[in-house]
Protein backbone atom coordinates (compact mmCIF):
# COMPACT_ATOMS: atom_id res chain seq x y z
CA UNK A 1 0.00 0.00 0.00
CA UNK A 2 2.69 2.66 0.90
CA UNK A 3 4.81 2.02 -2.46
CA UNK A 4 1.64 2.00 -4.51
CA UNK A 5 0.42 5.29 -2.39
CA UNK A 6 3.95 6.96 -3.22
CA UNK A 7 4.03 6.33 -6.57
CA UNK A 8 0.45 7.44 -7.53
CA UNK A 9 1.57 10.65 -5.46
CA UNK A 10 4.84 11.08 -7.59
CA UNK A 11 2.92 10.48 -11.15
CA UNK A 12 -0.28 12.00 -10.61
CA UNK A 13 -0.73 15.94 -11.08
CA UNK A 14 -1.96 17.52 -7.32
CA UNK A 15 -4.83 19.23 -8.90
CA UNK A 16 -6.46 15.90 -10.07
CA UNK A 17 -5.45 14.56 -6.06
CA UNK A 18 -7.22 17.41 -5.12
CA UNK A 19 -10.24 16.80 -6.94
CA UNK A 20 -10.32 13.02 -7.12
CA UNK A 21 -9.35 11.55 -4.45
CA UNK A 22 -11.34 11.99 -1.32
CA UNK A 23 -13.95 9.47 -3.85
CA UNK A 24 -11.86 6.48 -4.00
CA UNK A 25 -10.65 6.73 -0.54
CA UNK A 26 -14.52 6.80 0.55
CA UNK A 27 -14.03 3.29 -0.45
CA UNK A 28 -10.79 2.52 0.94
CA UNK A 29 -12.59 3.90 4.79
CA UNK A 30 -14.07 0.69 4.88
CA UNK A 31 -11.37 -1.20 5.12
CA UNK A 32 -9.95 0.99 8.03
CA UNK A 33 -13.06 0.62 10.41
CA UNK A 34 -12.25 0.60 13.68
CA UNK A 35 -11.39 2.68 16.70
CA UNK A 36 -7.78 2.93 17.24
CA UNK A 37 -7.61 6.45 16.53
CA UNK A 38 -10.33 9.59 15.71
CA UNK A 39 -10.00 12.18 13.41
CA UNK A 40 -10.78 16.04 15.24
CA UNK A 41 -11.46 17.13 11.84
CA UNK A 42 -14.63 15.23 11.12
CA UNK A 43 -15.21 13.06 13.82
CA UNK A 44 -14.53 10.03 12.11
CA UNK A 45 -13.10 6.74 13.99
CA UNK A 46 -10.69 4.19 12.08
CA UNK A 47 -8.24 1.44 12.87
CA UNK A 48 -5.78 3.12 11.77
CA UNK A 49 -5.46 6.14 9.11
CA UNK A 50 -4.38 5.30 5.43
CA UNK A 51 -0.46 5.37 4.88
CA UNK A 52 0.52 8.80 2.72
CA UNK A 53 3.13 10.55 1.16
CA UNK A 54 6.33 10.56 -1.52
CA UNK A 55 7.72 8.45 1.29
CA UNK A 56 4.61 7.10 2.66
CA UNK A 57 4.09 7.38 6.32
CA UNK A 58 2.36 4.79 8.56
CA UNK A 59 -1.12 6.25 9.90
CA UNK A 60 -1.20 9.41 8.01
CA UNK A 61 -4.25 10.62 6.15
CA UNK A 62 -7.99 10.43 7.28
CA UNK A 63 -9.75 8.61 4.71
CA UNK A 64 -12.85 10.47 5.22
CA UNK A 65 -11.95 14.04 5.16
CA UNK A 66 -8.30 13.88 4.44
CA UNK A 67 -7.00 15.51 6.91
CA UNK A 68 -2.99 14.71 7.43
CA UNK A 69 -1.23 15.04 10.45
CA UNK A 70 -0.36 18.35 10.20
CA UNK A 71 -3.90 19.14 9.92
CA UNK A 72 -5.30 17.54 12.56
CA UNK A 73 -2.82 19.16 15.24
CA UNK A 74 -3.38 22.50 13.32
CA UNK A 75 -7.75 21.71 14.24
CA UNK A 76 -6.86 21.22 18.10
CA UNK A 77 -4.50 24.11 18.07
CA UNK A 78 -7.15 26.55 16.50
CA UNK A 79 -9.83 25.44 18.90
CA UNK A 80 -7.70 25.41 22.07
CA UNK A 81 -5.15 27.92 21.60
CA UNK A 82 -6.94 30.62 19.29
CA UNK A 83 -10.42 32.59 19.03
CA UNK A 84 -10.27 31.61 15.55
CA UNK A 85 -13.99 29.55 16.00
CA UNK A 86 -15.48 32.86 17.40
CA UNK A 87 -17.87 33.79 14.04
CA UNK A 88 -17.68 36.92 12.50
CA UNK A 89 -14.09 37.42 11.55
CA UNK A 90 -12.04 37.64 7.43
CA UNK A 91 -10.16 34.92 6.93
CA UNK A 92 -7.94 34.43 3.77
CA UNK A 93 -6.91 30.52 3.46
CA UNK A 94 -3.71 30.17 0.79
CA UNK A 95 -3.44 27.18 -1.05
CA UNK A 96 -6.89 25.63 1.22
CA UNK A 97 -6.95 22.23 2.04
CA UNK A 98 -9.93 20.19 1.60
CA UNK A 99 -10.27 19.00 4.85
CA UNK A 100 -10.90 22.47 6.25
CA UNK A 101 -12.62 24.21 3.60
CA UNK A 102 -16.33 23.29 4.34
CA UNK A 103 -16.25 23.47 8.00
CA UNK A 104 -14.53 26.78 7.60
CA UNK A 105 -17.19 28.10 5.16
CA UNK A 106 -19.78 26.97 7.63
CA UNK A 107 -18.19 29.28 10.42
CA UNK A 108 -17.43 32.26 8.58
CA UNK A 109 -19.61 32.10 5.22
CA UNK A 110 -18.42 34.48 3.10
CA UNK A 111 -16.08 36.12 5.33
CA UNK A 112 -13.84 33.17 4.34
CA UNK A 113 -11.85 33.43 0.83
CA UNK A 114 -9.56 30.47 -0.20
CA UNK A 115 -7.12 31.69 -2.94
CA UNK A 116 -4.38 30.02 -4.96
CA UNK A 117 -2.28 30.27 -8.31
CA UNK A 118 -3.55 26.64 -9.57
CA UNK A 119 -5.25 24.53 -6.71
CA UNK A 120 -8.90 23.76 -8.27
CA UNK A 121 -10.60 24.24 -4.68
CA UNK A 122 -9.73 28.04 -4.20
CA UNK A 123 -12.31 31.09 -4.88
CA UNK A 124 -9.72 33.30 -5.82
CA UNK A 125 -6.73 32.76 -8.44
CA UNK A 126 -3.78 34.90 -7.66
CA UNK A 127 0.04 35.07 -7.00
CA UNK A 128 0.89 35.12 -3.33
CA UNK A 129 3.83 37.54 -4.34
CA UNK A 130 0.93 40.34 -5.32
CA UNK A 131 -2.02 39.16 -3.62
CA UNK A 132 -5.71 41.26 -5.13
CA UNK A 133 -6.57 42.37 -1.45
CA UNK A 134 -6.27 45.81 -0.35
CA UNK A 135 -4.18 46.52 3.10
CA UNK A 136 -5.17 45.43 6.40
CA UNK A 137 -8.21 43.53 5.26
CA UNK A 138 -7.85 39.79 7.11
CA UNK A 139 -8.21 38.77 10.78
CA UNK A 140 -6.42 35.42 10.66
CA UNK A 141 -4.48 33.95 7.16
CA UNK A 142 -3.25 30.25 6.62
CA UNK A 143 -0.44 29.46 4.46
CA UNK A 144 0.79 25.64 5.02
CA UNK A 145 3.32 24.02 3.14
CA UNK A 146 3.38 26.68 0.48
CA UNK A 147 6.75 29.03 0.92
CA UNK A 148 9.01 25.68 -0.34
CA UNK A 149 7.47 26.47 -3.70
CA UNK A 150 7.49 29.82 -4.39
CA UNK A 151 10.17 32.28 -6.03
CA UNK A 152 10.53 34.67 -3.85
CA UNK A 153 8.97 33.78 0.22
CA UNK A 154 9.96 36.62 2.00
CA UNK A 155 8.04 38.82 -0.76
CA UNK A 156 5.40 36.40 -0.13
CA UNK A 157 5.33 36.74 3.96
CA UNK A 158 5.66 40.32 3.12
CA UNK A 159 1.91 40.20 1.60
CA UNK A 160 0.37 38.18 3.97
CA UNK A 161 1.33 40.34 6.75
CA UNK A 162 0.55 43.77 4.34
CA UNK A 163 -3.41 42.00 4.00
CA UNK A 164 -3.57 41.53 7.80
CA UNK A 165 -5.27 43.92 9.98
CA UNK A 166 -3.26 45.37 12.71
CA UNK A 167 -3.36 42.56 15.62
CA UNK A 168 -4.23 39.96 13.31
CA UNK A 169 -2.32 36.59 12.55
CA UNK A 170 -1.64 33.74 10.48
CA UNK A 171 -0.21 30.20 10.75
CA UNK A 172 2.44 29.80 8.11
CA UNK A 173 3.69 26.37 8.56
CA UNK A 174 7.01 24.87 6.35
CA UNK A 175 7.89 21.09 5.78
CA UNK A 176 10.75 19.79 7.60
CA UNK A 177 13.49 17.46 6.75
CA UNK A 178 15.95 15.70 8.75
CA UNK A 179 18.68 16.34 9.96
CA UNK A 180 17.45 20.13 10.55
CA UNK A 181 20.51 22.38 8.95
CA UNK A 182 20.83 26.00 10.52
CA UNK A 183 20.09 27.91 7.77
CA UNK A 184 17.75 27.67 5.00
CA UNK A 185 19.34 26.72 1.75
CA UNK A 186 18.10 27.53 -1.82
CA UNK A 187 20.07 26.73 -5.31
CA UNK A 188 18.49 28.00 -8.96
CA UNK A 189 21.12 26.85 -10.75
CA UNK A 190 19.32 22.82 -9.72
CA UNK A 191 17.09 22.39 -12.71
CA UNK A 192 17.33 18.32 -12.77
CA UNK A 193 14.25 17.25 -11.08
CA UNK A 194 15.88 14.22 -9.43
CA UNK A 195 18.47 15.86 -8.34
CA UNK A 196 16.12 18.71 -6.46
CA UNK A 197 13.70 15.96 -5.33
CA UNK A 198 17.14 14.17 -3.51
CA UNK A 199 18.57 17.96 -2.09
CA UNK A 200 15.21 19.47 -1.17
CA UNK A 201 12.74 16.66 -0.38
CA UNK A 202 10.44 17.28 -3.56
CA UNK A 203 11.02 18.10 -7.10
CA UNK A 204 8.42 21.26 -6.91
CA UNK A 205 10.51 22.81 -3.70
CA UNK A 206 12.90 25.54 -4.50
CA UNK A 207 14.96 25.86 -1.01
CA UNK A 208 15.30 23.76 2.03
CA UNK A 209 14.13 25.49 5.28
CA UNK A 210 16.94 25.67 8.37
CA UNK A 211 16.24 26.90 11.62
CA UNK A 212 16.68 30.83 10.64
CA UNK A 213 12.80 29.85 9.63
CA UNK A 214 11.37 32.28 11.85
CA UNK A 215 13.96 34.72 11.47
CA UNK A 216 12.80 34.70 7.70
CA UNK A 217 9.44 35.48 9.04
CA UNK A 218 10.68 38.23 11.03
CA UNK A 219 12.05 39.86 8.27
CA UNK A 220 8.74 40.13 6.88
CA UNK A 221 7.65 42.23 9.54
CA UNK A 222 6.03 39.42 11.77
CA UNK A 223 6.02 38.83 15.83
CA UNK A 224 6.65 34.80 15.77
CA UNK A 225 5.44 32.75 18.47
CA UNK A 226 7.35 29.32 17.98
CA UNK A 227 4.48 27.04 19.81
CA UNK A 228 5.67 23.45 20.90
CA UNK A 229 1.82 22.92 21.63
CA UNK A 230 1.65 19.28 20.85
CA UNK A 231 4.59 18.65 22.99
CA UNK A 232 2.22 19.77 25.88
CA UNK A 233 -0.44 16.86 24.75
CA UNK A 234 -0.39 13.21 26.54
CA UNK A 235 1.18 10.13 24.44
CA UNK A 236 -2.37 8.77 24.81
CA UNK A 237 -3.53 11.78 23.39
CA UNK A 238 -1.05 11.95 20.30
CA UNK A 239 -1.80 8.73 19.72
CA UNK A 240 -5.51 8.59 19.13
CA UNK A 241 -5.22 11.72 16.66
CA UNK A 242 -2.03 10.28 15.30
CA UNK A 243 -0.22 13.67 15.59
CA UNK A 244 3.41 14.73 14.81
CA UNK A 245 5.34 14.39 17.64
CA UNK A 246 7.71 16.99 17.30
CA UNK A 247 5.63 19.86 14.95
CA UNK A 248 6.49 23.60 15.54
CA UNK A 249 3.10 25.93 14.94
CA UNK A 250 4.77 29.36 13.68
CA UNK A 251 2.11 31.77 15.39
CA UNK A 252 2.67 35.14 13.38
CA UNK A 253 0.74 38.51 14.53
CA UNK A 254 1.17 41.36 13.17
CA UNK A 255 1.98 44.67 15.06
Amino acid sequence: MKQLISLFLKKVPRKYLQLFSHFALKIVAVFYRGDQVECPVCTHHFAKFVPYGRVARANALCPNCLALERHRLMWLYLKEKTDFFTPGKDILHIAPEICFIKRFEVMHGDRYITADLESPLAKVKMDIHEMPFEDNHFDVAFCNHVMEHVADDIQSMKEIYRVLKPGGWAIIQIPIFEPWADTTFEDDSITDPKERERIFGQDDHVRLYGRDYPERLHSAGFEVVEDDYVMTLSEEVVARYALPKDEIIYLCRKK
